[in-house]
């Protein structure tokens, strides 16, 4: 495995089968997090998944300049898992950022890897129609960002009640 993109809804099992998968290769690992807690719930939702890791991850935090971290810290014999880009997708759309050029250089950073990269998204796109434009626009660029995304991976899988459905 080479790439992997793991997407699905809120609480599917998502980020449990990409930090099984990256352990199963039984090399070393880097959780790159896109996470920022801004609040306690979001404080309490990142340290339980920090709890969920499995002793021997190194972990990067970095909202914003996913690529950059991808290609400093991929290297043969390490995996990084990145959870979250629809995570990643909110940070650049709040700070204003070009969210197609960013997404040109995560798709060139995944493509560029020297050692395996999974990387996990939430599908957005199966619900209703959202009521406010920043809603609306969100929805759109993560939905876009998945696409080019799943177009580069080697693998994409689909998890639904923790079950992963093949879709790549």
């Amino acid at each position: 495995m080479s790439s992997l993109f793991v997407l699905g809804g809120a609480r599917s099992g998502k980020s449990r089968y990409a930090q099984a998968r990256a352990e199963a290769l039984g090399i070393a690992r880097t959780y790159i997090a896109t996470a920022q807690p801004f609040d306690e719930e979001m404080r309490d939702r990142i340290a339980r998944h920090q709890a969920d890791r499995e002793t021997g991850w190194e972990t990067i935090e970095e909202p914003i300049y996913l690529a950059e971290a991808i290609a400093t810290h991929s290297a043969p014999g390490r995996v990084l898992v990145v959870d979250c880009l629809t995570l990643w997708t909110t940070n650049l759309l709040l700070a204003e950022h070009d969210i197609a050029a960013a997404t040109d250089k995560l798709t060139d950073a995944i493509c560029g890897a020297s050692g395996p990269v999974i990387l996990v998204a939430n599908e957005v796109g199966q619900g209703i129609v959202p009521d406010n434009p920043l809603a609306r626009r969100f929805r759109d660029e993560a939905g876009v960002v998945n696409q080019r995304v799943a177009a580069v991976v080697d693998e994409a899988q689909l998890l639904t009640a923790g079950l992963p459905l093949k879709l790549k």
